[in-house]
């Protein structure tokens, strides 16, 4: 494959992200690409493409989010269809990375399910993957294509110095456990402001016991910060922790994507968080929208690096500044 771009931007969408899709072609100018996305009566996936990609770099826009595997394999076979019309780079744009919680073996006999994407995606045809806020960063060394690995704090830290009153001493950024450290240090850096850290102990998958508060929230407003909101226990616990047990004067949280299974929303509207600030990775559905959920849009910044990324120029700018973005 030569290092060539192609001689035009083609961005098509699955189900997934319609509606960001449609917003970073709006950003860089461009209709969305013809292609029709369905399933067959047994359930399997159909893809039509309805326009001429020969030549052309395509960018696929779509996140692994619930139904994981419908539009995993939606992907996959985007990817065939255009491989097979001659297009000259198939880039996929998958703003959240499902499976990336499988990237080890926990106990014996466990799959590693995030590198057995990785190997489907380059299989299929993919020259290069782009996402955001991986769970686990050793994934990228799962490819052996390209990846790029955005970070959306920039986005949350804009939105939320912008919402700051006072000095930036009136405020802690609280990491709700130890493996979020480093991210949580960053985003304090980008605020001004000091950190504190969750210390808990987990007995099972998706069940959270906080055990204590490292660091001083005694009076202060907490913003705590996630690479993603699943089930909501571990936020609206550490939330609850930072009020009951550290004293804190409020709390609200920020994430990278919303995938809100189960009872987030329930837990979330009961809790304690004045708001919970998501990005627009995961298309959120009318019925996992309340007054608590605020959703700012990403597609000025992948917009931004689709077009680094066709110039062959490094994306490199987009990681650490803070750049506002879109309420939707």
């Amino acid at each position: 494959m030569s290092g060539l771009h192609g001689k035009d931007i083609k961005i098509f969408a699955g189900n997934a992200n319609v509606t960001m899709a449609r917003a970073v072609a709006r950003e860089m100018g461009l209709p969305l690409g013809k292609a029709n996305v369905t399933q067959f009566s047994d359930g399997e996936v159909s893809v039509t493409l309805e326009e001429s990609v020969r030549g052309s770099d395509c960018f696929i826009i779509q996140s692994t989010s619930s139904p994981v595997n419908d539009n995993l394999m939606e992907i996959l076979i985007m990817i065939d269809a255009m491989k097979r019309a001659s297009a000259a780079r198939i880039n996929v744009v998958m703003p959240y990375f499902g499976y990336a919680r499988q990237d080890r073996k926990a106990r014996s006999r466990d799959p590693i399910s995030a590198k057995l994407v990785a190997d489907l995606l380059t299989t299929a045809g993919a020259n290069r993957v782009l996402t955001m806020d991986l769970h686990a960063p050793q994934i990228q060394g799962f490819f052996n294509i390209p990846l790029d690995n955005l970070v959306g704090a920039p986005l949350l830290a804009s939105y939320f110095k912008s919402k700051m009153t006072g000095s930036s001493d009136d405020y802690v950024v609280l990491s709700p456990d130890l493996g979020s450290v480093t991210r949580a240090r960053n985003f304090a850096q980008m605020l001004d402001c000091t950190i504190a850290i969750i210390d808990k102990r987990r007995p099972k998958p998706n069940v959270s016991e906080v055990m204590n508060i490292i660091g001083d929230v005694k009076g202060k407003k907490v913003l705590i910060l996630d690479d993603m909101i699943d089930t909501a226990g571990t936020l609206c616990n550490a939330a609850k922790a930072a009020i009951e047990i550290g004293g804190a004067q409020s709390v609200a949280a920020g994430a990278t994507h919303g995938v809100l299974s189960g009872p987030a929303m329930e837990r979330i509207n009961s809790s304690v968080m004045s708001e919970v600030v998501l990005l627009d990775t995961i298309e959120i559905p009318q019925d996992k929208r309340s007054d608590r959920i605020v959703v700012l849009s990403t597609a000025k910044h992948f917009a931004n690096a689709i077009k680094r990324i066709y110039e062959d120029k490094p994306i490199s700018p987009l990681f650490n500044d803070v750049c506002s973005a879109d309420v939707l």
